[in-house]
């Protein structure tokens, strides 16, 4: 059976665990995350391999950057990622990988950046909404509790709509931390949105 390889990585906010399948990251995630077990079946299944700890060069370059990323030296990753889930997870993980460093957005306005995009996408005519449904929100916020790829895809920019901090894997302490590592002033609340 093919092996996801896997090490722990001991970043200054906790460990993560990162995993290379088929010289592609799948795995950035908190080691001690409440829904790691799920995530870590659902790569597998995704995957068809087991994990393995062991090294490899993409562990290393991961590494790398995400030290350079903590010493404020790289606003951007530049590592090969396989995103692990269903084609709306995936949509909903590429579109974080739009939100710029040092920004962040609403799970309200993530879903209706979505929406516009998914008109705009389409040949037909159709009047822009601007209203997102309670719904489409959660269907989002799930999505994003759902990355197995911390940091690198970086649903750690995403807030209330009132500027408050939600649910992270990693714990609101390690957001609010990546969030102020990143120049995000969270005393006047939601930050410009991208």
């Amino acid at each position: 059976m093919s092996k996801i390889i896997t090490q722990v990585y001991r970043s200054p906010l906790g460990e993560l665990t990162l995993g290379v399948f088929e010289n592609q990251l799948c795995l950035c995630d908190w080691t001690y995350r409440k829904m790691r077990d799920q995530i870590d079946q659902r790569i597998q299944t995704f995957c068809r391999a087991t994990m393995t700890e062991g090294d490899h060069e993409l562990i290393d370059l991961a590494i790398q950057q995400l030290d350079q990323y903590f010493l404020k030296e790289r606003t951007q990753f530049d590592i090969p990622l396989l995103l692990c889930g269903t084609p709306f997870q995936q949509s909903v993980w590429d579109s974080l990988l739009q939100i710029p460093y040092g920004e962040t957005v609403s799970y309200s306005s993530l879903s209706r950046k979505r929406n516009q995009n998914n008109l705009s996408s389409q040949t037909q005519p159709q009047v822009l909404n601007n209203d997102v449904s309670p719904k489409d929100v959660r269907a989002v916020a799930a999505a994003n509790g759902a990355n197995a790829i911390s940091i690198i895809i970086p649903c750690h920019r995403v807030i209330g709509s009132d500027g408050s901090l939600t649910g992270y894997a990693g714990g609101l302490n390690a957001k609010k931390k990546l969030l102020e590592l990143e120049g995000v002033d969270l005393t006047h609340g939601q930050q410009r949105l991208f």
